[in-house]
């Protein structure tokens, strides 16, 4: 028994150099198949890092609304264009009597509030302007819990501020870095579309999310937002709290029978408004990420076939250009089985390495997504296996014919090949 676990170690040792060297005297050709393996791998381990990077992305950074806490909007936060989108738009807009209504009404939610935002760029103290756009953010009293954010100095609104329309806001410390470089802003008077607005206060930095500043903005009050920003267009979204986790779905089950009321939706008819929850978005990112999932693997599967074919095509002439070597080999006594051996370990070899490429660059290649949204690093340990694994299959499934046709060579024939 230990002689024949010697043997078999022994052939394995022996196929392992052997595979090297003939590697070594065909590299274009070797290199060429490699390429093959290596970019089927690659194709898919990178999309799987990148999705992967953007999956732990969005898991710690989603959490937009905070815990307990959804949105009614008029459209879904996320869409994917199709039929559906002439029906979003047909919808009537949420305005701020419908708010101001549900708010009244509604008897679960720990809070309700209302946002809606622009872009605007034209945004100055003094001299100092604005490079890039902004967002400029309408907000009630809850806006700093709507944005998860605290204030750093000064205060916040009140109820008086929204129901007069007062001409102030709170900027984000981007903005405060830019427009007041030297001094406090605190009760400062600076320009948003050339009008003026008193700052009362200053939130805390919060970094970034998905590569952009969480920073930069200036909430106004949500009355005077209205007045000076709203369109046919503009159609506001209802941030709703529930006291716990336990009623959360009672909440939205008040919510949704109140706005229907409100909205004057009929009995048979759906919704004319959607309810956003950290969930829903988690569930609609998912349903994105495995349709690109599913292309990247139908694509990968046809790039590593190529490979394969391209694996047993020089597998077959590499045993062609050796058949007198084969013939020599066994007149002096190796079998059939080590002859296989040493065929097949070539064609693992090279798809093994090829495969190590690949992962590799995938890995590095689909980290460039983490690169660009400024967040942590991923490395995927399982699809790197599965790309090994498959790439194990690859050479032994399109190397056994090579190695068995080889192995079958008559050794009288082969020494009178030329």
């Amino acid at each position: 028994m230990m002689a024949k676990k010697s043997h078999i170690k022994n052939t394995i040792k022996e196929s392992f150099r052997m595979a090297i060297e003939a590697i070594r005297q065909n590299k274009l050709r070797s290199i060429l198949t490699l390429l093959g393996i290596s970019i089927g791998v690659f194709s898919v381990i990178g999309v799987m890092t990148a999705i992967r990077t953007l999956e732990s992305s969005v898991n710690s950074q989603l959490d937009i609304f905070g815990t307990n806490t959804f949105m009614v909007q008029k459209s879904p936060a996320i869409q994917i264009h199709g039929g559906h989108g002439n029906k979003y738009w047909k919808r009537k807009n949420i305005d701020f009597y419908q708010y101001e209504e549900l708010k009244r009404r509604a008897k679960l939610p720990l809070r309700v509030s209302v946002a809606d935002g622009t872009q605007e760029r034209n945004i100055r103290y003094k001299d100092n302007v604005l490079k890039k756009t902004a967002e400029v953010v309408g907000v009630d009293e809850w806006g700093l819990r709507t944005y998860k954010t605290y204030l750093a100095d000064g205060r916040n609104f009140t109820e008086d501020d929204i129901r007069f329309s007062r001409n102030i806001t709170i900027l984000g410390p981007d903005v405060v870095d830019i427009l007041f470089p030297f001094e406090d802003p605190i009760g400062k008077v600076i320009q948003i579309k050339g009008l003026d607005y008193t700052v009362i206060g200053v939130t805390e930095r919060k970094g970034q999310a998905f590569g952009q500043s969480q920073d930069y903005f200036a909430l106004i009050p949500i009355s005077l937002y209205i007045q000076r920003y709203s369109s046919r267009w503009t159609s506001l979204g209802i941030n709703v709290e529930a006291e716990s986790p336990e009623i959360f779905e009672k909440t939205i089950d008040e919510v949704i029978g109140l706005m229907r009321v409100i909205r004057k939706v009929p009995p048979e008819k759906e919704n004319d408004f959607e309810i956003i929850s950290n969930e829903e978005l988690l569930e609609t990112f998912a349903g994105l990420t495995g349709g690109i999932k599913l292309f990247a693997g139908a694509v990968s599967v046809i790039a590593l076939l190529v490979a394969g074919i391209g694996i047993m095509n020089i597998m077959l002439v590499s045993v062609t250009e050796r058949i007198k070597e084969i013939g020599i080999r066994k007149a002096i006594g190796a079998t059939k089985g080590d002859i296989l051996t040493q065929f097949l370990t070539e064609a693992v070899f090279l798809s093994q390495f090829g495969g190590i490429v690949g992962v590799i660059l995938g890995i590095l290649g689909g980290n460039l997504v983490a690169v660009l949204l400024k967040v942590p690093a991923v490395i995927p340990m399982d699809w790197a296996f599965y790309g090994l694994v498959v790439c194990s299959v690859i050479g032994i499934g399109f190397g056994i014919y090579p190695a068995w046709r080889a192995a079958n060579l008559d050794p009288i024939e082969s020494l009178r090949y030329e």
